[in-house]
């Protein structure tokens, strides 16, 4: 199937590793031109290359902060600049740090509204006006589904992603006219980093090890296992595409 991805041009946030450098790779192998971005400098030029060596596709590498206001701006000016348009925005970041209710300071709230929901909102409102000028667009908002199972002692995540999805229904509501499509997208368990560093965590908490802890969650699934990055970047792609 021809997905209609060649000649677009996408966005992709905390692409340096995980599911957003997966994406990234998905979206490059479709035909995509794509600007990827991490605070990492190193460590997102190496992602890109390696898109680039695995697509022969065009590809940005940007160092920014999502949690700063300024660099929304910014990785979206420079990808119009060095590709003229901007048709897909993929926003992502990596999940705020695991604690329970009562462990949470009031500084950590605000660093996770900043990193999960202000980061969403920010760059969705540099990338928009040139969706609504070419009238197409994508808006993909990488959440997770503990906004419909929260997840143990993932207190910051399970609050805040749940207020990414309120974003984005709105946002489809009020960007449709437009020709503008907008997907929260709701992982489960997927090996990355991040998962692992919940597991570690649950070990520490436990008394037990990490490999003790997959197994709890990999007896859960059907397939017994978790899912792999790839697996996710495949259905993000297609409700990037003309497909969707």
């Amino acid at each position: 199937m021809d997905l209609g991805l060649k000649g677009k041009i996408a966005l992709v946030a905390g692409a340096s590793k995980g599911l957003g450098k997966a994406v990234a790779l998905g979206l490059a192998r479709e035909g995509a031109s794509v600007a990827i971005f991490s605070r990492d400098a190193t460590r997102i030029e190496s992602a890109a290359q390696e898109i680039r060596t695995a697509t022969g596709a065009p590809v940005l590498a940007i160092a920014a902060d999502v949690t700063n206001a300024g660099d929304a701006q910014r990785v979206v000016d420079e990808t119009v600049k060095r590709f003229g348009a901007l048709h897909i925005l993929v926003t992502n970041a990596g999940g705020p740090p695991p604690g329970a209710f009562v462990a949470l300071t009031e500084e950590q709230w605000h660093n996770a509204v900043e990193l999960t929901l202000m980061s969403a909102v920010r760059l969705s409102r540099a990338a928009i006006p040139h969706m609504q000028k070419q009238k197409w667009g994508r808006l993909l908002h990488i959440c997770s589904y503990s906004v419909k199972h929260p997840i143990e002692n993932l207190m910051l995540s399970n609050s805040i992603r749940s207020a990414v999805v309120g974003l984005s229904k709105t946002q489809a509501l009020e960007l449709g006219k437009d020709n503008i499509l907008v997907n929260s997208v709701l992982p489960g368990w997927t090996m990355t980093e991040r998962v692992d560093q919940i597991m570690r965590d649950r070990a520490q908490r436990g008394n037990t090890d990490a490999r003790a802890q997959y197994a709890v969650i990999e007896k859960e699934i059907p397939l017994g296992r978790m899912a792999t990055p790839e697996e996710f970047s495949n259905v993000v792609t297609f409700l990037a595409s003309e497909r969707a």
